[in-house]
């Protein structure tokens, strides 16, 4: 059974406090230049050399030796003018760590800082050094990376000289607030992004009006309320990610995806996915196809008596679309007229750092933990989330909250983040192998989904394509692969920011940018060459595409549902509102 660690922090946490507790010990000892703090040069290779084996596959250290003499003469060039200066350098307020004044005016912390980016710069330029292959360079970065980020004299009190000024300011209170807000933190069970206490699912976000028009084991059904006279004849169904919840689409009204495509003139629906609990153990990924996905698609078509409708994936739920369109085309059936695919792998060639984690010994770890049945918890995934970003999504939080005893603002955007899903194992270890580990899906008859052989060859329906520049979940490469996988009329667009913020992005705001080019060539690089740029969102191209794709307008439905489909209770609904948990 691999030994490989069931989250990144595993892999680096103990090389990370060896590191720091050496940098510790040597703290006033006299090192080289009479430099106190500064790790000698065997230390700073030795530790480097037992933060590797923690990194899955890497080979025995080993350092090209030009680099490594250029590494050394930078770093002790770097320690000489750092002492020389008898001061703290400004340079360190590039980093925001480190960038108010409290930080020039004492020297311990200024000085701290100045020799943890010195470090953090040494190791880095290891990582670059080493001999290995590309996949074991990059793990080994991302194990430094994670380092720099949890070693950071501003994690401590004693360093952090922004806390320190609070605490005299406020007598005290901030420290005693810090210790409240982790207690806090600890009974919930995650870091507070937010103050969660001002949201309520259904109150102030998820509040777009509608009803639960059918349930089944995986999903409730919603239907929103039209906002115009007359809608476009084909309805529109939304399939989010089953990791987190759907109302990343409707937040608030001034940001909802889901509101705009209604005042749009769309005869709207959306898959609420059910947060698993242990009676989903068993549950599949052929499970959220065909119950879920087509259940879905068919449960639309049925209730408004239309041939067929328009879908939207976004993420996780672009792959379990994908599958389905391939799964019906399959069986000759064409009920979706066309796809929205956002920020959503079909090919996994290109999937970003999320691929670190990825090999055989890995996969093959899940699968023998949930291959036949358990719960993949939402800790595990959240917590290999933030840990991609743990600056911003971890680091900044643990100061702000429990040094500095502040009370982050509220933010909608985060509360849906720490309002995190469990997964089937079943479903997420055979998602894993099929995907990131073997990437089977774009190899026509590969792989059978449903009892069908997968061929999005098959799927030749107008798709829209979206991903964002900065996405570090999908990166822009994956994304736009999609337009080489499907056959039909395709139009891709690339919008500023990351993988949430990049898609909730209000054409009302008018913020940001995104660029279009009709041109679909075989890679990205050449797509943007020839690509323009457009100021604000990209929903006011899509609205426009779609509309195209919607039909003629008809009279909106009176009433929810249908004789069949009885309303069930209000949007939105009762699965959205459970939270993760293993009981």
């Amino acid at each position: 059974m691999s030994t490989t660690p069931k989250n990144p922090w595993e892999a680096i946490a103990q090389p990370m406090q060896t590191m720091w507790a050496n940098a510790m010990q040597q703290m006033g000892q006299p090192m080289p230049f009479g430099m106190p703090g500064a790790m000698p040069m065997t230390d700073m290779m030795g530790t480097f050399a037992k933060m590797v084996p923690t990194v899955p596959g890497a080979p025995q250290v080993s350092f090209d030796p030009t680099k490594l003499q250029e590494l050394q003469q930078a770093y002790m060039k770097d320690l000489t003018e750092l002492w020389m200066q008898g001061m703290v350098p400004p340079s360190i307020a590039t980093d925001r760590r480190f960038a108010s004044d409290e930080w020039q005016k004492q020297p311990v912390s200024g000085f701290a800082a100045a020799l943890h980016l010195i470090n953090t710069r040494m190791l880095m330029g290891l990582a670059d050094a080493m001999q290995a292959d590309a996949k074991t360079k990059a793990r080994v970065n991302f194990a430094v990376e994670q380092w720099a980020a949890a070693a950071a004299p501003s994690n401590f009190l004693v360093f952090n000289a922004d806390a320190q000024r609070k605490a005299i300011e406020t007598k005290g209170e901030s420290i005693a607030k810090g210790m409240q807000n982790m207690l806090h933190d600890m009974r919930q069970g995650h870091v507070s992004m937010t103050d969660e206490s001002k949201f309520e699912v259904g109150r102030n976000v998820a509040t777009t009006e509608g009803a639960v028009v059918f349930e089944n084991e995986l999903f409730q059904l919603i239907e929103y309320k039209p906002l115009t006279e007359k809608v476009h004849e084909r309805p529109f169904l939304f399939i989010p990610p089953c990791i987190n919840k759907f109302y990343i689409l409707d937040l608030q009204p001034d940001n909802s995806v889901v509101r705009y495509l209604i005042e749009q003139g769309h005869h709207a629906f959306m898959l609420s996915w059910r947060n698993p609990d242990a009676s989903m153990a068993q549950v599949t990924w052929d499970d959220y196809i065909e119950k879920g996905a087509i259940t879905a698609i068919k449960t639309v078509q049925d209730l408004t008596k239309k041939p067929d409708i328009n879908a939207l994936g976004f993420c996780v739920g672009g792959t379990i679309l994908s599958n389905a369109l391939a799964v019906l085309a399959a069986r000759g059936d064409k009920p979706v007229h066309s796809a929205t695919f956002l920020t959503a792998l079909l090919d996994f060639t290109n999937t970003g750092v999320l691929d670190l984690f990825i090999d055989e010994g890995f996969v093959r770890m899940r699968e023998l933990q949930f291959g036949q049945g358990g719960l993949m918890p939402a800790s595990d995934l959240s917590t290999t989330f933030s840990f991609l970003r743990p600056n911003d999504l971890v680091w900044n939080y643990v100061v702000g909250n429990y040094l500095k005893g502040e009370t982050p603002p509220p933010f909608d955007l985060l509360y849906w983040n720490s309002d995190s899903t469990n997964l089937p194992g079943p479903m997420y270890a055979w998602y894993l192998r099929n995907t990131y580990l073997e990437n089977k899906l774009i190899t026509p008859g590969a792989v059978e989904v449903c009892g069908e052989k997968i061929d999005f060859n098959k799927i030749d329906i107008p798709v829209y394509i979206y991903g964002s520049r900065e996405d570090h979940i999908v990166p822009i490469e994956g994304a736009y692969a999609t337009t080489q996988v499907l056959p039909g009329e395709k139009r891709f667009v690339m919008g500023a920011s990351g993988h949430i913020a990049g898609v909730i992005n209000p054409v009302k705001k008018n913020k940001r940018s995104y660029w279009t080019n009709d041109e679909l060539p075989a890679s990205h690089e050449e797509w943007v060459a020839g690509a323009t740029e457009h100021a604000g969102s990209w929903w006011a191209d899509w609205s426009g595409w779609l509309e195209q794709q919607g039909g003629k307008l008809v009279a909106a439905p009176k009433r929810y549902g249908s004789t069949k489909y009885k309303e069930i209770e209000p949007a939105p609904g009762r699965y959205v509102k459970a939270k993760a948990s293993l009981m």
